[in-house]
């Protein structure tokens, strides 16, 4: 499910956003597409960190709470 996005230059936070959203209005610059599953697939991906994915990365809690 890919979304374009539809910056509006009258809400653009800096003068570089508002930059951008004009171009992106005239037809200068292509708007970008956000994909959101595709994010949220890839976000889920680091929610865990590669230390944790191993036997290693397991017994360190273990261990902090049987102290």
């Amino acid at each position: 499910m890919s979304e374009e996005v539809k910056p509006n230059p009258q809400e653009a936070p800096t003068e570089d956003a508002k930059l951008v959203a004009e171009n992106i209005a005239s037809g200068q610059e292509k708007a970008p597409t956000v994909d959101l599953e595709k994010d949220y697939e890839a976000a889920q991906k680091y929610s865990v960190s590669n230390g944790d994915r191993t036997d290693k990365g397991t017994q360190g809690p273990e261990a902090a709470n049987q102290s």
